[in-house]
């Protein structure tokens, strides 16, 4: 007959082996690190090809190129509370973009934005310019999001949570991806 007794010292015990030491193989196992540079690699088949899928926790944008396959770009992603999340359409493309910070942006931090304060100056397209060579432009029903995917001129920024909200990538990462997708490609970022 099983008694009280004996189920307390069970239990006790089965709680005292889950905290003893994992063997040393386990306790051994190096920490994923973060690789920015494109790979193929496999993809859940919930992601049909010519998707893009923006993981912003891992620092990961996907282009689905086949079934259960993609190319997986590092990359950087919206501060805490500035992150986009959703479904859109890439309704523009543009080579070496020009650029304005959003009312919002200037607001938040007016001295980052000096030059753009109580001015209509948008900064021309170039090596200097915050959008680097390439901008994709995500739209929900017809409307702009203000949120893009972009190149940057500061790429030890890939891999963090500093953007006002866009997915920044390496200036020949984004170029590579800004040939490989069309107008109308449906961008998820979970």
């Amino acid at each position: 007959m099983i008694s009280r007794r004996k189920i307390l010292s069970s239990c006790t015990a089965a709680a005292a082996a889950s905290l003893l030491p994992l063997p040393a193989l386990a306790r051994t196992k190096d920490p994923v690190v973060f690789d920015p540079a494109p790979q193929e690699v496999r993809i859940r088949k919930d992601f049909a090809p010519g998707q893009i899928l923006v993981l912003p926790r891992s620092y990961y944008l996907y282009f689905v190129t086949d079934k259960r396959k993609a190319i997986r770009y590092g990359v950087g992603v919206g501060k805490a509370g500035l992150e986009f999340t959703g479904q859109a359409v890439i309704q523009r493309k543009k080579v070496w973009p020009t650029w304005r910070p959003t009312d919002e942006m200037i607001e938040r931090d007016p001295r980052a934005y000096a030059k753009f304060v109580d001015n209509e100056y948008i900064q021309p397209g170039g090596p200097d310019n915050p959008l680097g060579a390439r901008a994709l432009y995500l739209f929900q029903n017809g409307v702009d999001t203000y949120f893009r995917i972009h190149g940057t001129n500061q790429p030890q920024t890939i891999g963090h949570s500093v953007s006002n909200g866009c997915i920044r990538m390496m200036n020949e990462h984004v170029v590579d991806l800004y040939e490989r997708v069309p107008l109308g490609t449906v961008v998820t970022v979970l």
